[in-house]
């Protein structure tokens, strides 16, 4: 890299909040190129910050992903999660605050008072290919703009690529000068443990019912890598018996499709064989103190 490339590169935290379900981790992955962070149709899928990392030629874009901040249910394990969320906040150079181009509703508002004033922040208006009527989106936008006083509005759609390149832009613009913090090849800082686990949690969330996938969690109990051979055992924890018999399946039905599924993106993710076991065990209350969340890595 010149010395002129390198004085005007930039490279900063960029966090990614949004209230849940309006495609938070799919346009993280959109912007990073690769499936970082594990993504269904449920609200409140991702409970971790997820980092992703997106370098190109003048800048290095650092996400930070989130869970969606639940504004009406309360439980220990929501308090947690809207905690990873504020912290997220602190210390990024830009805030994206993704919102859903269909509607705009309460739980929105909430998400964008919890800003700092001083924020620099960016609001993508996310699954613009669900409105019909692009008409009804201008009255949208001009109320979003009343909300906040944002850098900019960007309407995109993360599932289809639409004004991607636009928002990343708009993002890279006000990063600060600096050099890159990770190497251009880095996707994410987190290890191919993490990934495996959260792969499985994806494939519970988008294959079983509404319930069900709240009460479960993931956790690698063995993770070997030999000739370019990984063998990983998961154990994915339910709080009651009957939960277990239903991630299990009528004869392990269920969790082969699990199972099948998560392997396969595990070997594309990580570009070789993988031999995967699950096992499903009881753990009562698993989610009902800090101290049993924080064994869980929350």
């Amino acid at each position: 890299m010149r010395d002129a490339d390198r004085a005007a590169f930039r490279c900063g935290h960029v966090a990614i909040v949004g209230r849940p379900s309006v495609g938070k981790s799919t346009l993280m992955n959109a912007l990073v190129g690769e499936r970082i962070s594990i993504t269904s149709k449920k609200p409140q899928t991702t409970r971790h910050r997820i980092v992703g990392i997106a370098t190109g030629p003048g800048a290095q874009a650092v996400y930070v992903d989130t869970p969606g901040f639940q504004t009406r249910h309360r439980s220990v394990l929501n308090d947690r999660l809207n905690r990873i969320a504020r912290e997220a906040l602190a210390d990024v150079d830009v805030v994206v605050v993704v919102l859903d181009a269909t509607r705009l509703t309460p739980a929105d508002e909430a998400v964008v008072r919890l800003l700092p004033p001083t924020a620099t922040a960016i609001a993508a208006v996310n699954k613009i290919d669900l409105v019909a009527d692009k008409a009804t989106l201008l009255p949208r936008l001009a109320r979003i703009a009343e909300l906040f006083a944002f850098a900019a509005i960007v309407p995109v759609s993360a599932e289809k690529g639409t004004q991607l390149a636009h928002l990343a832009q708009e993002i890279a613009a006000r990063l600060p000068v600096s050099p890159a913090l990770y190497p251009a090849d880095d996707l994410t800082d987190r290890d191919e443990r993490f990934l495996a686990a959260e792969l499985v949690r994806e494939k519970i969330f988008r294959l079983l019912g509404d319930e069900v996938p709240y009460a479960t969690t993931t956790a690698v109990e063995a993770f070997t890598v030999d000739a370019g051979v990984r063998r990983i055992g998961i154990v994915v924890y339910v709080a009651k018996a009957s939960q277990r018999a239903i991630v299990l399946g009528e004869g392990g039905s269920r969790m082969k499709a699990i199972a099948t599924q998560a392997r396969l993106d595990m070997e594309r993710l990580f570009g070789g064989k993988v031999y995967l076991e699950i096992f499903v065990r009881v753990q009562r209350g698993w989610a009902a103190t800090d101290t049993s969340l924080a064994r869980f890595g929350y």
